[in-house]
């Protein structure tokens, strides 16, 4: 709602319409220009063009201050009719509807009107190529560039500014070296592009070459030189950087703050990013964010969380960046719950929409576990980039729902935007999780055709295991060996995982040699070899490759489940009893089982993987840390409300046969995320189709 005008203003309009005098207004024009441009400064366009149209002849300064305000609140078309009603235009006005045209997008009249311009000065050039080159029209806004009688460093700035962010870096760097006299933003705008395409390194190295030449960094410049240093965590260069800051009094300033907090964060020196932005008295969002995406860098999520509350608490609004870094560190928690509140403040800025957000909201979905709300999400988002596309076909992947995964790609592929190579391992994976061999074929082809996509290993693998998981093992085999490129240790145990869910002894030795060849300290072919020998009774071998991994001090990961509870992590192990609730948990865990064995259940004693007696394996399989983890969330959670569990390793047949028939027993959903996908059971059925 909009204040009420104050009472000087208010009676100034009533005088006004009491008057029509040429004379009063020509005596009162710098007020009433002062009073435009208050309103338009304060976005009230309405009251500004009320103002304005008291003016009987209105110059040409008032008209172009209209135009302006007009093109900045995206109003393009009524500043155009502006423009075209004035009896007079200069070079000024001229400009400004041609800026406007461009801040808007409407680039084709924005030219047309540049090329109806009867004289141009050296603002007029630099204005449009700035526009066509930010727009990512660089080939037009080079040659213009090159059509320019006389440049002025505003123009060569602008022309290395538009090769940067258009990703042409090397084009940027042969125009800077050409330019005849480089300001202090000239080198700033090259160092910064240097840095964000990769180059810091580089980007240090102008810095100080910068220096050397005598131009005086400003705190811009300052700025992109500490992320360069936090790019490639240079602590030394940064740590003296900071000191110089300090000896200038820069070091308060905004941006560089900024990136001091950054710099240090990524040297994995968080304290100090905190003892840092604790001195810093005057903070912003830019500096609240960047320690907020600290904390996430280093795994201290809840840390950022706390200071994501703490930072709206303050009163500072949370920019699309604050959002984005808060959902990451909702993921590294799997907190689903601080992932809903924190869409919902999303909502209340009216930032849900915004597609750097709406990734993150469905990223963080679809990590803890609910897809259904991260696909609702991407239906929302209008502008949809690769990201999101990537974002939800990944997604869908992981959860088993490889017909929507595939689904979305065909609606990506109609938006014509271009995959890339995650988006082909989303497909892949998809494929490999819904025994979609022949569409996996079709995608690798695909992906092997396309000339701007590297084919990576992780393709391969993942074609690997399409073949493996469907039996096809010779073939998979024969696969790997005709590959391109060199297998790694990842493609050779694909196919060792396929050997262990088909029982082939043979081929998991040969797999197995080639990983001890490339990584002869791989837990996991150790394990994945001795599990095959056990479900095949080979006790011996089980033996053999434990005494091995003892030898050679190889330490097996402990397979662990875990529940988030009201932001707290609930962590068991399987026959753990070190939990406070553990004589509930365990009493719990045996009434379950027993209502098992009512409804059928038998336990599957091969995947016990112990040589003791079936009595004993029947228990340690129903010990098993996903089942603590789930008598946990029984107890402790709402009656017929969802049981989210992640889990360490792979589940187990018999848990996985067990958990189907405790969702029939017990009335509710129970998701289970291993380390191959998620698992949403329900009435005694699992989204997997028991093909994982």
């Amino acid at each position: 709602m909009q204040k009420s005008a104050p009472p000087a203003v208010f009676h100034i309009f009533k005088f006004l319409d009491s008057i029509n005098s040429k004379k009063f207004f020509t005596s009162f024009r710098p007020s009433l220009t002062s009073i435009i441009s208050k309103h338009i400064r304060d976005e009230k366009l309405d009251e500004a063009r009320r103002v304005f149209e008291k003016i009987p002849c209105p110059d040409i300064y008032q008209c172009t201050m209209m135009i302006t305000g007009y093109s900045r609140l995206n109003r393009i078309d009524e500043a155009l009719q502006l423009f075209d009603a004035m009896p007079v235009r200069d070079v000024v006005s001229w400009n400004s509807m041609i800026k406007g045209c461009l801040s808007c997008g409407n680039l084709d009249l924005a030219r047309k009107l540049f090329d109806e311009m009867p004289e141009r000065n050296v603002i007029s050039w630099t204005t449009i190529i700035d526009g066509f080159a930010q727009s990512g029209r660089v080939e037009i806004a080079e040659d213009l560039f090159r059509k320019m009688n006389w440049r002025d460093t505003a123009a060569w700035n602008s022309m290395i500014f538009g090769y940067c962010s258009n990703g042409r870096i090397e084009d940027a760097r042969n125009l800077f070296e050409k330019m005849p006299s480089p300001n202090v933003i000239s080198w700033t705008t090259m160092i910064g592009g240097l840095d964000q395409h990769g180059e810091s390194d580089k980007a240090l190295a102008l810095f100080r070459q910068m220096r050397v030449s005598g131009v005086e960094p400003t705190s811009s410049t300052y700025a992109c030189a500490l992320t360069a240093c936090a790019n490639i965590c240079a602590l030394e260069q940064g740590v003296q950087l900071h000191a110089h800051l300090v000896k200038l009094g820069n070091d308060a300033d905004a941006f560089v703050s900024t990136s001091l907090i950054t710099l240090y964060a990524n040297c994995r020196e968080i304290e100090d990013s905190r003892k840092f932005f604790n001195e810093n008295v005057r903070r912003n969002v830019a500096e609240w964010t960047a320690l907020l995406t600290g904390y996430g860098l280093n795994c201290k999520h809840e840390d950022a969380l706390e200071l994501f509350y703490n930072m709206v608490k303050a009163g500072i609004k949370p920019n699309q960046s604050t959002f984005t870094s808060a959902l990451n560190s909702c993921c590294g928690l799997e907190a689903l719950d601080r992932g809903k509140q924190i869409h919902t403040k999303t909502i209340k800025r009216g930032l849900d929409l915004d597609v750097f957000v709406g990734n993150s909201l469905i990223v963080m979905y679809s990590k803890c576990g609910n897809m259904n709300d991260g696909m609702a999400v991407f239906d929302k988002i209008s502008n949809r980039n690769l990201v999101s596309w990537n974002s939800v076909i990944v997604g869908c992947a992981q959860h088993g729902y490889g017909l929507r995964a595939l689904e979305f790609f065909d609606q990506m592929t109609r938006a014509k935007v271009h995959p890339d190579e995650i988006t082909f391992v989303g497909l892949l994976t998809a494929c490999s999780h819904c025994r979609m061999l022949e569409k996996g074929r079709h995608f690798f082809e695909l992906l092997s055709q396309d000339p701007s996509i590297e084919v990576k290993l992780e393709h391969y693998a993942c074609m690997v295991d399409i073949l493996g998981r469907l039996g096809n093992l010779e073939e998979a085999q024969e696969f790997i060996e005709n590959m391109p490129v060199k297998a790694n240790s990842m493609v050779w145990l694909a196919l060792l995982s396929a050997c262990r869910v088909h029982s082939n002894v043979e081929l998991a030795e040969r797999a197995a040699r080639r990983v001890f060849d490339i990584e002869p300290h791989s837990s996991a072919v150790y394990i994945l070899l001795s599990n095959i020998y056990a479900s095949c009774e080979r006790w011996n071998d089980v033996s053999q490759i434990r005494k091995i991994m003892k030898d050679r001090g190889i330490v097996k990961m402990p397979g662990c489940s875990w529940i988030t509870l009201k932001g707290l992590k609930h962590e068991f192990l399987s026959g753990d009893r070190s939990h406070p609730m553990s004589k509930e948990i365990y009493a719990k865990l045996d009434a379950l089982t027993g209502k098992l064995k009512e409804v059928g259940y038998v336990s599957d004693k091969r995947l016990a993987l112990h040589d003791v007696e079936d009595e004993q394996k029947e228990v340690m399989l129903s010990h098993h840390s996903e089942r603590l983890a789930i008598a946990f969330g029984l107890l402790c959670t709402v009656e017929g409300s969802t049981i989210t569990v992640m889990k360490n390793l792979r589940v187990c047949g018999d848990c996985h046969c067990a958990i189907k028939l405790i969702t029939k027993v017990v009335g509710r959903e129970i998701i289970v995320r291993d380390s191959s996908r998620f698992h949403h059971f329900r009435n005694g059925a699992c989204s997997c189709r028991d093909y994982w």
